[in-house]
C-alpha cells in the first residue's frame, strides 16, 4: 500500500518541503541518488509566521507530574525533526530558527508539560535510530505503518497523504497514467520515494517501457528548485507539503490530480519510553479539547489535516 513522509520504512524516511533557496546550477538528472541542486530561475521562498502563539498554552499541573523523572530533571524536550519540509518544519528567514506547525505542536505540549523545548535539526533519516540517547521526541511527519511501530512508539496527530505538482499550465504535458521516461523529483527517504515511484518504475520495466528518471533529493527544497527551473517534469511528496509550495513559488507550479494514500502521521517516542508516549498522547488530547492544536494548524493553513482523537500506536497499513 503507497502511503505519504508519512509513511516509510525506518530505513527510508520521509518526503517533501519548500523553503528559501538560491539560484543553483543544474547538473543532469538520472536514477540514482544525488545530492545536487537546481539551476537558475526563481526559486521557492518560505514563509515562518503564523498567526498562533504556543507559548500562551499554560501549564497543566496534573500532566506535568506524569512527565518522566529524566525529562523532569533536565527541564527541556528534545526534538529531532528534519526542518526541510515546510510548512510542517523548516527554518525561518534567519536561516537558523525552526518553525512551523510540527515546530508549534511541540511547543505547545512542552508548555503544557511545563518545559522547555529544544528543536535540532537532524536529518530524516537520522531521527528514529537516535530517540532515547540524542531525542527525546521525533517530530518530522513521520507517517505511522507496521515497520515504524516495530521499532518506535507514535502517537498519532495529523493527517496526510500524496499528492504531486508539476510546472504552472504544464508545459510538459505530464500524465500521472503516462509516467514512464520521465524524471520525476522525490525526497529521499520518504514513501513517495518507495513504494510508490519504486512500484510504478516496476510496471514500466515490466511492460518494456522506459524507466522512470527518479531524482532522489535529500531535501525537498531542492527537488522543488529543480521543478521549479523545469530540469524535472514533476515531483511528488506529502498533500501539506506540495501546497505549501504552490503558495510559496509565486504561481509557477501547480497541483496535479488528488491527494491519495490519506494516512496518519506520529509523533515518535523510543521504544522503551511508554511513559512518555503515554504523557504526550494526553498532552495532544488536552489540545485537541482546548482548541491550541485547532489554531495552531490554522495558522500555518493545514486545518484540514487535523484529527480529533490522538491514539498511541494506532493500527496502521503496511
Amino acid at each position: 500500500m503507497q502511503i505519504s513522509r508519512t509513511l516509510l520504512s525506518s530505513s527510508k524516511l520521509k518526503a517533501a518541503t519548500v523553503l528559501a533557496v538560491g539560484a543553483l546550477a543544474l547538473s543532469a538528472c538520472t536514477n540514482a541518488s544525488e545530492t545536487g541542486t537546481g539551476g537558475g530561475g526563481a526559486a521557492p521562498s518560505g514563509s515562518s509566521k503564523a498567526s498562533f502563539d504556543p507559548t500562551t498554552v499554560k501549564k497543566d499541573d496534573s500532566l506535568a507530574a506524569m512527565v518522566p523523572a529524566a525529562i523532569k530533571s533536565k527541564g527541556t524536550l528534545t526534538v529531532g525533526s528534519d526542518t526541510s519540509y515546510a510548512p510542517a518544519e523548516f527554518l525561518g528567514t534567519d536561516g537558523q530558527t525552526p518553525v512551523g506547525y510540527d515546530v508549534d505542536i511541540a511547543k505547545a505540549i512542552g508548555a503544557t508539560l511545563g518545559l522547555k523545548v529544544q528543536v535540532q535539526t537532524a536529518e530524516f533519516t537520522g531521527i528514529l535510530p537516535a530517540l532515547g540517547p540524542k531525542y527525546d521526541l521525533g517530530i518530522s511527519s513521520f507517517t505511522i505503518n507496521k515497520e515504524r511501530l516495530g521499532a518506535v512508539n507514535m502517537v498519532s496527530y495529523f493527517n496526510a497523504g500524496t499528492t504531486w505538482a508539476v510546472q504552472k499550465g504544464n508545459p510538459k504535458k505530464f500524465s500521472l497514467d503516462d509516467v514512464c521516461g520521465k524524471s520525476i523529483g522525490v525526497q529521499t527517504g520518504t514513501v513517495q520515494e518507495d513504494p510508490d515511484l519504486s512500484d510504478r518504475n516496476k510496471k514500466c520495466t515490466a511492460e518494456g517501457k522506459k524507466p522512470i528518471d527518479i531524482v532522489t533529493l535529500k531535501n525537498q527544497t531542492d527537488v522543488t528548485t529543480r521543478l521549479v527551473n523545469g530540469s524535472i517534469d514533476a515531483m511528488t511528496a506529502d498533500s501539506p507539503i506540495i501546497g505549501y509550495a504552490l503558495t510559496q513559488t509565486n504561481g509557477q507550479l501547480e497541483k496535479l490530480g488528488d491527494v491519495y494514500d490519506a494516512a496518519p502521521q506520529g509523533i515518535a517516542v523510543a521504544k522503551s519510553d511508554t511513559a512518555l508516549a503515554d504523557v504526550v498522547q494526553k498532552t495532544l488530547t488536552k489540545l485537541i479539547e482546548d482548541g491550541s492544536y485547532k489554531k495552531i494548524l490554522e495558522g500555518w493553513g493545514n486545518a484540514e489535516g487535523a484529527i480529533t482523537n490522538s491514539e498511541v500506536n494506532p493500527a496502521a497499513g503496511s
